[in-house]
């Protein structure tokens, strides 16, 4: 089971390490290795997120999640991404924007630097929605649940995780944007893109996580009607399918998934500019780490964790949060990669630790409910 599911993170781990050594020797081969670490610990709590979504894809779309998916997730926002934002804030053309990466590192560092504020900004608020629709939704199983019941019942206010989103947005951007970034001495307003980018964040969000919902929803109400008609069909030889609809539902979801993905990564690939700034290098360890992240996140679905440890899914929205405040703060001030990532680790570690004592202490209570059951022997 271990080995169908990372399989491939193994076999690219080492392509990626042999990479690294043959394009920068023994020292390109530490770099990759700390990324990818770097990359695994920064996501972990991704890979939760990912799993509670993906549970509701067939094999064929988890498939395409490995697949394409990792394709859009490596190549796309480890690869592609830095050069992007450089290109876009430099007003360079593509092929200047790599030839800038590879021949002057330096130049090419300071410009992404020059770009963190909107990938903050964006990424910030698109994880920062995540947060709040989950803590303001009411559910069965809390995990704080001395803070979640009073959130629930503030969530039946309608567009509220949306005004407190924007409000957080407004403050960063009067608060951080506006004192970010010295440049020679000369200072430099953020605060105008910090608003349109985080602005977009939402949007994005918005849109993405609409038009999943929405077809997930007309999943379940098809899926209904499917079972009502299925025997009549059926003994009219005309048995129906829902497929075309799964697809849809399937697609918006696995799209949500990509842009989840992207917004998870903003982290990882900042981050790795602390480490090295060389694209190739950050190409390959943070594509390794993010091979693994998409692993975790099948093996978490077909193991059925999510399931069985009912607390993780809420510890890894705390991570996101966090993940989203750390995001905006960094505007304008630097914050170690070993705290963003370790929190996040920290905060699924508890849930996990919580769900094994609720599971032991329900298989305690059903032990000693069997106890009292029991007839007595003789009687």
């Amino acid at each position: 089971m271990v080995l169908k599911t990372f399989g491939w993170s193994f076999a690219v781990t080492a392509l990626g390490l042999v990479a690294a050594i043959l394009f920068g020797g023994w020292t390109a081969f530490g770099i990759v290795a700390i990324l990818s670490i770097l990359e695994i610990s920064l996501s972990f709590d991704n890979a939760v997120v990912n799993a509670g979504i993906l549970k509701k894809m067939n094999a064929f779309w988890q498939k395409i999640f490995l697949t394409i998916g990792i394709l859009i997730a490596v190549f796309g926002m480890r690869l592609v991404f830095p050069v992007v934002i450089v290109a876009v804030s430099a007003q360079l053309g593509p092929i200047e924007a790599v030839d800038l990466a590879l021949s002057d590192k330096d130049r090419y560092q300071e410009l992404v630097t020059d770009a963190h504020p909107a990938i903050a900004a964006f990424g910030g608020m698109f994880l920062l929605m995540i947060f709040l629709d989950f803590i303001f939704e009411d559910r069965d199983i809390k995990w704080l649940a001395w803070l979640e019941r009073p959130l629930a019942k503030l969530g039946k206010i309608d567009m509220l995780s949306v005004c407190i989103a924007l409000i957080i947005l407004l403050i960063s951007a009067l608060t951080f944007a506006t004192h970010a970034h010295q440049h020679g001495g000369a200072h430099v307003d953020k605060s105008s893109t910090v608003l349109l980018s985080g602005i977009a964040g939402l949007i994005t969000y918005m849109i993405v996580g609409g038009l999943s919902g929405y077809f997930e929803d007309k999943l379940e109400e098809e899926e209904e009607r499917e079972h009502e008609a299925e025997e009549q069909a059926a003994r009219e030889g005309r048995p129906r399918s829902a497929v075309a609809l799964a697809g849809k539902a399937a697609f918006f979801m696995f799209l949500y998934l990509e842009v989840l993905d992207a917004s998870f990564s903003f982290d990882g690939v900042i981050g790795a500019f602390a480490i090295t700034n060389d694209i190739v290098l950050m190409a390959l360890g943070l594509g390794i780490g993010a091979m693994y992240v998409r692993s975790l996140t099948v093996y978490l679905v077909r193991q059925g964790t999510l399931d069985e440890y009912v607390y993780l899914e809420h510890g890894a929205h705390y991570a996101i949060g966090a993940l989203a405040l750390i995001l905006l703060v960094t505007i304008q001030y630097e914050i170690h990669e070993l705290i963003t990532g370790s929190l996040g680790v920290i905060l699924i570690g508890a849930s996990f630790w919580s769900s094994v004592r609720r599971n032991k202490r329900l298989a305690a209570a059903e032990g000693n409910a069997g106890d009292k059951t029991e007839v007595p022997s003789g009687v």
